[in-house]
Protein backbone atom coordinates (compact mmCIF):
# COMPACT_ATOMS: atom_id res chain seq x y z
CA UNK A 1 0.00 0.00 0.00
CA UNK A 2 2.85 2.28 0.83
CA UNK A 3 4.42 1.56 -2.58
CA UNK A 4 1.13 2.50 -4.22
CA UNK A 5 0.98 5.83 -2.34
CA UNK A 6 4.59 6.63 -3.32
CA UNK A 7 3.87 5.72 -6.94
CA UNK A 8 0.73 7.91 -7.01
CA UNK A 9 2.65 10.80 -5.41
CA UNK A 10 5.44 10.38 -7.97
CA UNK A 11 2.93 10.41 -10.85
CA UNK A 12 1.15 13.50 -9.49
CA UNK A 13 4.43 15.38 -9.06
CA UNK A 14 5.59 14.35 -12.54
CA UNK A 15 2.29 15.41 -14.12
CA UNK A 16 2.28 18.71 -12.22
CA UNK A 17 5.89 19.53 -13.16
CA UNK A 18 5.34 18.45 -16.77
CA UNK A 19 2.25 20.66 -17.06
CA UNK A 20 4.13 23.58 -15.52
CA UNK A 21 7.05 23.11 -17.96
CA UNK A 22 4.64 22.87 -20.91
CA UNK A 23 2.96 26.11 -19.83
CA UNK A 24 6.34 27.81 -19.56
CA UNK A 25 7.31 26.54 -23.03
CA UNK A 26 4.05 27.90 -24.42
CA UNK A 27 4.68 31.33 -22.93
CA UNK A 28 8.23 31.37 -24.31
CA UNK A 29 7.02 30.69 -27.85
CA UNK A 30 7.19 33.70 -30.15
CA UNK A 31 3.71 35.00 -30.85
CA UNK A 32 2.82 37.63 -33.39
CA UNK A 33 2.21 40.92 -31.65
CA UNK A 34 -0.96 42.86 -32.26
CA UNK A 35 1.08 45.64 -33.88
CA UNK A 36 2.98 43.27 -36.22
CA UNK A 37 3.50 44.61 -39.71
CA UNK A 38 1.30 43.09 -42.39
CA UNK A 39 3.00 41.99 -45.59
CA UNK A 40 3.38 44.73 -48.21
CA UNK A 41 1.29 44.30 -51.36
CA UNK A 42 1.43 46.31 -54.56
CA UNK A 43 -1.65 47.50 -56.43
CA UNK A 44 -2.31 48.89 -59.90
CA UNK A 45 -4.97 51.63 -59.78
CA UNK A 46 -6.86 52.71 -62.89
CA UNK A 47 -8.96 55.86 -62.71
CA UNK A 48 -11.47 56.58 -65.45
CA UNK A 49 -13.01 60.04 -65.72
CA UNK A 50 -16.24 59.90 -67.72
CA UNK A 51 -18.47 62.66 -68.95
CA UNK A 52 -22.01 61.34 -69.36
CA UNK A 53 -24.55 62.92 -71.66
CA UNK A 54 -28.20 63.75 -70.96
CA UNK A 55 -29.07 60.10 -71.64
CA UNK A 56 -26.51 58.80 -69.11
CA UNK A 57 -24.26 57.32 -71.79
CA UNK A 58 -20.53 58.15 -71.92
CA UNK A 59 -19.68 61.10 -74.19
CA UNK A 60 -16.01 61.33 -73.27
CA UNK A 61 -13.73 59.08 -71.26
CA UNK A 62 -10.10 59.33 -70.14
CA UNK A 63 -8.05 56.75 -68.20
CA UNK A 64 -5.17 57.39 -65.78
CA UNK A 65 -3.10 54.70 -64.06
CA UNK A 66 -0.70 54.62 -61.12
CA UNK A 67 0.82 51.94 -58.90
CA UNK A 68 0.92 52.05 -55.12
CA UNK A 69 1.57 49.75 -52.16
CA UNK A 70 0.42 49.08 -48.63
CA UNK A 71 3.76 49.90 -46.98
CA UNK A 72 3.14 52.15 -43.96
CA UNK A 73 6.06 54.35 -45.01
CA UNK A 74 4.44 54.96 -48.42
CA UNK A 75 4.03 58.73 -48.69
CA UNK A 76 1.32 58.42 -51.32
CA UNK A 77 1.12 58.68 -55.09
CA UNK A 78 -0.13 61.39 -57.44
CA UNK A 79 -1.28 61.78 -61.02
CA UNK A 80 -1.01 65.22 -62.63
CA UNK A 81 -2.04 65.85 -66.21
CA UNK A 82 -3.31 68.96 -67.91
CA UNK A 83 -2.36 72.34 -69.29
CA UNK A 84 -1.06 75.63 -67.97
CA UNK A 85 -3.49 78.25 -69.25
CA UNK A 86 -2.40 81.91 -69.43
CA UNK A 87 -4.83 84.38 -67.84
CA UNK A 88 -4.38 88.13 -68.22
CA UNK A 89 -4.36 89.77 -64.79
CA UNK A 90 -3.67 93.30 -65.93
CA UNK A 91 -1.88 95.27 -68.58
CA UNK A 92 1.04 93.11 -69.77
CA UNK A 93 0.63 90.76 -66.78
CA UNK A 94 -0.11 87.10 -67.19
CA UNK A 95 -0.75 84.45 -64.56
CA UNK A 96 -0.79 80.75 -65.45
CA UNK A 97 -3.46 78.46 -64.04
CA UNK A 98 -3.09 74.67 -64.02
CA UNK A 99 -6.15 72.95 -65.47
CA UNK A 100 -6.68 69.24 -65.96
CA UNK A 101 -6.96 66.08 -63.90
CA UNK A 102 -5.22 65.51 -60.56
CA UNK A 103 -5.40 62.47 -58.27
CA UNK A 104 -3.74 62.10 -54.87
CA UNK A 105 -3.80 58.72 -53.09
CA UNK A 106 -2.71 58.27 -49.47
CA UNK A 107 -3.06 55.72 -46.68
CA UNK A 108 -3.49 52.65 -48.89
CA UNK A 109 -4.26 49.54 -46.83
CA UNK A 110 -6.20 46.30 -47.03
CA UNK A 111 -9.50 45.68 -45.24
CA UNK A 112 -11.03 42.21 -45.45
CA UNK A 113 -10.00 41.55 -49.07
CA UNK A 114 -10.76 45.09 -50.24
CA UNK A 115 -8.55 48.12 -50.76
CA UNK A 116 -9.04 51.21 -48.60
CA UNK A 117 -7.44 54.56 -49.39
CA UNK A 118 -7.82 58.31 -49.02
CA UNK A 119 -8.50 59.84 -52.45
CA UNK A 120 -8.48 63.45 -53.57
CA UNK A 121 -9.60 64.08 -57.15
CA UNK A 122 -9.63 67.42 -58.95
CA UNK A 123 -10.93 67.82 -62.51
CA UNK A 124 -10.90 71.34 -63.95
CA UNK A 125 -11.32 72.89 -67.40
CA UNK A 126 -12.24 76.06 -69.22
CA UNK A 127 -15.99 76.43 -69.58
CA UNK A 128 -17.58 76.37 -72.98
CA UNK A 129 -17.72 80.06 -74.11
CA UNK A 130 -21.43 79.68 -74.94
CA UNK A 131 -22.23 78.66 -71.35
CA UNK A 132 -19.95 81.36 -69.93
CA UNK A 133 -22.09 84.12 -71.43
CA UNK A 134 -19.58 85.03 -74.18
CA UNK A 135 -17.41 86.81 -71.63
CA UNK A 136 -13.84 87.62 -72.61
CA UNK A 137 -12.78 86.56 -69.12
CA UNK A 138 -12.34 82.78 -69.01
CA UNK A 139 -14.61 80.79 -66.72
CA UNK A 140 -13.07 77.75 -65.06
CA UNK A 141 -15.13 74.68 -64.19
CA UNK A 142 -13.83 72.61 -61.32
CA UNK A 143 -14.93 69.39 -59.64
CA UNK A 144 -13.06 68.44 -56.48
CA UNK A 145 -13.69 65.48 -54.23
CA UNK A 146 -11.91 64.12 -51.17
CA UNK A 147 -12.95 61.06 -49.26
CA UNK A 148 -11.81 57.79 -47.74
CA UNK A 149 -12.99 55.00 -50.04
CA UNK A 150 -13.18 51.20 -50.00
CA UNK A 151 -13.20 49.29 -53.29
CA UNK A 152 -13.49 45.62 -54.18
CA UNK A 153 -10.53 44.29 -56.13
CA UNK A 154 -10.76 43.85 -59.92
CA UNK A 155 -14.18 45.49 -60.04
CA UNK A 156 -14.72 48.97 -61.57
CA UNK A 157 -16.32 51.09 -58.85
CA UNK A 158 -17.77 54.59 -59.26
CA UNK A 159 -16.21 56.52 -56.38
CA UNK A 160 -17.34 60.09 -57.20
CA UNK A 161 -20.10 61.61 -59.33
CA UNK A 162 -21.53 65.09 -59.85
CA UNK A 163 -23.86 66.96 -62.16
CA UNK A 164 -22.29 68.88 -65.01
CA UNK A 165 -22.63 72.65 -64.80
CA UNK A 166 -22.64 72.99 -68.59
CA UNK A 167 -25.37 70.45 -69.43
CA UNK A 168 -27.87 68.02 -67.99
CA UNK A 169 -25.23 65.28 -68.00
CA UNK A 170 -22.80 64.46 -65.24
CA UNK A 171 -19.21 63.54 -64.53
CA UNK A 172 -18.03 60.48 -62.66
CA UNK A 173 -14.78 58.91 -61.56
CA UNK A 174 -14.43 55.15 -61.59
CA UNK A 175 -11.62 53.24 -59.87
CA UNK A 176 -10.41 49.69 -60.53
CA UNK A 177 -7.78 48.29 -58.13
CA UNK A 178 -5.81 45.19 -59.11
CA UNK A 179 -3.28 43.29 -57.01
CA UNK A 180 0.10 43.12 -58.75
CA UNK A 181 1.28 39.51 -58.70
Amino acid sequence: MRKLAVLCSFLLITCFCGAKLSAQDATNQPTPSKGAEAPVHFYHLEFVVQELGNDGKPVNSRAYTVDTNTDRSNRGVSVRTGSRVPISTGEHQIQYIDLGVNFDVHGTHEVEGKLALELTADVSSLANPASAGQSSTPVIRSNRWQSPILVALNKPTVVFTSDSLDSKGNMQIQLTAKLVQ
